[in-house]
């Protein structure tokens, strides 16, 4: 479906990040996606009673965070101040 719209990059932020953000930012990858993960704006539960890791530490974990940077070029972290749908915007503008 992201294809038939055209979709080449994906703004990636929510829940779990121990889970389905890595999981979604791995998905785009191995289908070819470009991924801005915003680093500020996803979060995980609280699981220490069952002796996981704090959220700090899974939501900023090298697999999560460090990942776009691992995946290619066009592949990235920014924070919610950084990012900016105005150039996305522009170019749906554009085209009617």
């Amino acid at each position: 479906m992201l294809n038939d719209l055209g979709v080449g990059r994906l703004v990636v932020t929510g829940a779990q990040t121990d889970a389905c953000i890595r999981s979604t930012l791995h998905g785009a990858f191995v289908r070819g996606y470009d991924a801005l993960l915003v680093s500020d704006a996803h979060t995980t539960d609280d699981h220490t009673e069952w002796e996981l890791p704090h959220p700090t530490k899974s939501c900023t974990h090298e697999l999560v965070l460090d990942l776009p940077r691992r995946a290619g070029p066009d592949s990235r972290t920014a924070t919610t101040e950084e990012v900016s749908f105005e150039s996305a915007l522009d170019e749906l503008r554009n085209d009617d």
